[in-house]
């Protein structure tokens, strides 16, 4: 399997564009009038300050106490990095902080406490607590951890949850479970071996204890061997509460017959000779990151019959946190928690089996490109598996409300059920799957302005992400004095570069363009001249020839004039039946809007390709079409000569008998708001639209360009469909990502 590279210069970039850091903070509430102003602050804001007073509790209704998380550090023990301090830590913290908002919708602020006395850090988050609904505490080092954990737990009456413990406990009991279901073993009679007493080794233990493992059977190994009764050298009360009655002192000779391998401590800690001597159908998950234990094929060397989970995505089985700590604290904060017991976590390991066990749905097995079946390379689910945010938080919460911590029961669960899918971020599994579909295709992806510093960035992160051969159009040498200059001298030997003026096809590329274009007014010098010296029809040439598999371009050269070039190498007209369809990203939310790149003033008939074609681009993104005839008039009203052809165009998709939704023509607010449609009740649109086929153009590029710039949202686009070869073109103003996006869609052919 592959492994994607990430520069430091990426790492930098990402972190720095397009505002320092990794979110922001936005009101939920209008905040422009007067009355606003008041409601907002004072006056009215005493009125919910009484209530809370009154009733503590309707803090969770009149704020945000309620979905609202600390992810607390001091820095002591960040990643594998070790002791860095709380400012150096922030990174991790914010990025956990988005983690929570991406997976479960759960807010977060991270807060890095500059101390490492565990009397200070549980003083101060006791101070800070009535602000949140819980605690992540994170990346703090053994064995303040538990001590700053037990304290907070028993002082404070919102959930405390030490991830780097618990949250690598839950996943690794999960995949346990399904391991022993296909072992056919029970957890009370495995032999249980783990090595790494740390917080996560400890916790890890305890929550299978919790679950039947028997404390007889089970043994804890640290960097000094066996932790045994009676052992004086490098124990503290933790380990101790875990040492075991054997005459074993090396892992060696703990690992002799064991069914269980848990390793949360070093690369290379077991050996192939320990994996012969366990017990047949083993199980080993080897958890050490960024290097496990011991390698899937150096277990599988030596033994088919093992099961290995790793915390690595380039293998199966996965062992990842961000399957459990959103969940865990979505579920938690629906109650209203008062903490997140031992039942808790159980029922989360539990609901994750299960799911694992289930049938996975089409879009997550084309998300990672390959079927996904339970068995011996599927005992976990994948973090982008859609149905957890509505199954797994449920039996968490569920599991709260029999062991008492929660002050506001659920008495809903299907109505619970459907407010989780309702916080589903459809958006970020469509990328997700087009990213995963890209790198199953492989493509070779020519970016044509090999002189622009973005494009080579992203020609860079296309090729160490996996996704296929990037060949970059461009002068080597200039190549490689803007790679140095961006701090990516180190990629020049990865890419392939090509040269228009040394490439031996020359000859071959101009007698194909000339056959096309000597009764277009062009003669033998101007296509010369446009096959040797234009990047863009250069770059089209070598597409046409299969001299790669698609192509990306328009970063440093209007739109417009980019399709001019392209058109000499391609059928790429209005009458063509190319169009551009742009994908508008924005609060969970994507809209389609056609076209915005090629057609000037479609009449209806060209309005209805446009449809069918835009309805292709929806479900090559994973989308069901639904489309609507946009205008400023609404299904006839008021009457207008200009809004006519929207009336007409869904009448043409009528005789067409087209397979998706469709209707119009009427206003934006009709097509996308449910309240606004329901005036209509004869409306065939079953949900709101996801594509918008707008009156021209113009009225296209001001739509979107208005949402980008006044509301924030994300663009990709436009996607060009309709043409014979994979091409897409980005906007003059596109960033690195943007360029990257676009280089997926190409790869994924969405034409």
């Amino acid at each position: 399997m592959s492994k994607s590279r990430i520069s430091r210069e990426d790492a930098l970039a990402f972190h720095l564009e397009p505002s320092p850091g990794k979110f922001e903070i936005k009101a939920t509430v209008p905040m422009t009038t007067q009355r606003d102003l008041s409601l907002a602050y004072s006056p009215g804001v005493a009125v919910p300050c009484e209530e809370i007073a009154q009733t503590p509790e309707t803090a969770y209704d009149y704020t945000n106490k309620g979905n609202l998380v600390a992810v607390v550090s001091n820095g002591t023990a960040v990643l594998g990095l070790g002791n860095l301090g709380a400012l150096a830590s922030k990174p991790v913290m914010e990025g956990k902080s988005v983690l929570f908002k991406r997976f479960a919708d759960v807010n977060s602020i991270d807060i890095e406490l500059d101390t490492e006395d565990p009397e200070e850090i549980i003083k101060a988050v006791k101070l800070m607590a009535p602000t949140f609904g819980g605690i992540n505490l994170e990346d703090i080092k053994a064995p303040e951890c538990f001590i700053i954990e037990q304290r907070l737990k028993e002082d404070c009456d919102i959930p405390v949850f030490h991830d780097d413990q618990h949250g690598t406990a839950v996943i690794c009991a999960a995949g346990l479970i399904n391991a022993l279901h296909i072992s056919g073993k029970k957890i009370e009679d495995c032999k249980i071996v783990l090595n790494g007493a740390g917080a996560a080794g400890i916790a890890c233990l305890e929550l299978l204890k919790a679950m039947g493992a028997r404390h007889d059977n089970c043994i804890m190994c640290d960097t000094k061997g066996v932790i045994y009764q009676g052992r004086k050298e490098g124990m503290n009360q933790w380990k101790s509460a875990h040492a075991a009655t054997t005459d074993a002192r090396t892992l060696p000779e703990a690992m002799d017959g064991a069914d269980v391998f848990l390793g949360v401590s070093v690369k290379g800690a077991v050996t192939q000779d320990m994996v012969k001597s366990m017990a047949p159908n083993a199980v080993i998950f080897a958890m050490a990151n960024p290097d496990p234990e011991v390698t899937p094929e150096e277990v599988h060397e030596v033994r088919e019959d093992v099961i290995v989970a790793t915390g690595r995505s380039d293998y199966p089985n996965q062992v990842n946190n961000v399957l459990g700590f959103p969940y865990l604290f979505r579920g938690a904060l629906d109650i209203h928690a008062r903490a997140i017991n031992d039942e808790m976590k159980i029922a989360c390991a539990e609901a994750l089996a299960k799911l694992a066990r289930e049938d996975v749905p089409d879009e997550v097995a084309m998300a990672y490109g390959r079927a996904l079946t339970f068995g011996r390379d599927y005992i976990i689910p994948t973090p982008f598996d859609p149905r957890l945010i509505y199954m797994i938080p449920p039996a968490v919460a569920q599991a709260g409300m029999e062991t008492g911590a929660a002050r506001r029961p659920i008495v809903d669960m299907d109505g619970y059920e459907q407010t989780l899918k309702a916080r589903l971020d459809p958006t970020a599994s469509i990328l997700r799957a087009l990213h995963a579909r890209a790198k199953n295709a492989q493509a070779r992806m020519i970016f044509a302005e090999g002189d622009d510093p973005r494009v080579l960035r992203a020609a860079v992160a296309y090729q160490r992400s996996s996704l296929g051969e990037a060949i970059v159009v461009g002068r080597e040498a200039d190549v490689k004095a803007k790679l140095e200059a961006a701090g990516l001298g180190d990629a020049v030997e990865e890419l392939k570069v090509v040269n228009a003026a040394k490439t031996e096809y020359l000859g071959e590329y101009k007698d194909f363009l000339y056959s096309r274009l000597q009764r277009k007014g062009m003669d033998q010098q101007d296509v010369h001249r446009l096959a040797a010296r234009d990047r863009h029809v250069f770059a089209a040439l070598m597409l046409a020839h299969g001299h790669g598999d698609a192509m990306i371009t328009g970063a440093t050269r209007k739109s417009a004039h980019v399709m001019e070039l392209i058109n000499h190498v391609f059928d790429a007209g209005p009458k063509d039946g190319a169009v551009g369809t742009t994908a508008v990203l924005m609060n969970g939310r994507i809209v389609l809007i056609a076209d915005t790149l090629v057609q000037e003033w479609p009449d209806e008939n060209d309005l209805a390709d446009i449809a069918e074609r835009s309805a292709e681009v929806a479900r090559d993104l994973g989308l069901e079409p639904r489309v609507a005839f946009v205008s400023f008039s609404t299904f006839g009203y008021p009457v207008s000569e200009r809004a006519e052809k929207m009336h007409l165009a869904p009448k043409v998709l009528e005789k067409r008998g087209v397979d998706f939704e469709f209707e119009g023509e009427m206003t934006v607010d009709v097509a996308l708001n449910a309240r606004a449609r329901a005036h209509y009740p004869f409306a065939r649109l079953t949900d709101n639209a996801n594509i918008l086929v707008v009156p021209a153009r113009h009225s296209a590029s001001i739509s979107v360009k208005l949402m980008q710039e006044m509301a924030g949202a994300t663009v990709i686009g436009p996607i060009l469909s309709g043409v014979d070869k994979p091409v897409q073109l980005c906007s003059t103003g596109s960033t690195v990502n943007d360029i990257l996006n676009m280089a997926v869609m190409a790869a994924c052919k969405v034409k």
